[in-house]
């Protein structure tokens, strides 16, 4: 479990929801952009609730160790829209490092 300090608020989530968000603060950051999220975290009784946060180039996130004997909180569906939106705003090239072994180069195509 990761604790998010956050505008002078604090709450508690899971490790890898955790690092999404600052991951996708990040790229926010980077294009100037600022959007609202919506994570899980848990509540003081142990239930699970939610958190909505505006991130972008002037968000100030720290993500510490929470040392909390709670089961870490996993949201799949979180995470993958963390991640879905990251990648929009990062995308990436993929090469392929072996060409064809078939290449005909007269051809002019």
């Amino acid at each position: 479990m990761k604790r998010i300090i956050y505008a002078g608020s604090e709450f508690l989530t899971g490790d890898e929801i955790a690092i999404a968000l600052l991951r996708y603060s990040a790229a926010l950051a980077e294009v100037g952009e600022a959007e609202t999220v919506t994570i899980p975290a848990l509540e003081d009784d142990g239930s699970i609730g939610s958190v909505v946060l505006l991130v972008g180039p002037a968000s100030q996130i720290v993500a510490k160790p929470a040392g909390s004997g709670a089961t870490e909180l996993i949201d799949v569906g979180v995470l993958a829209e963390l991640e879905a939106r990251t990648r929009r705003l990062r995308p990436v090239a993929v090469v392929d490092p072996e060409p064809p072994a078939e290449m005909d180069f007269d051809r002019g195509v």
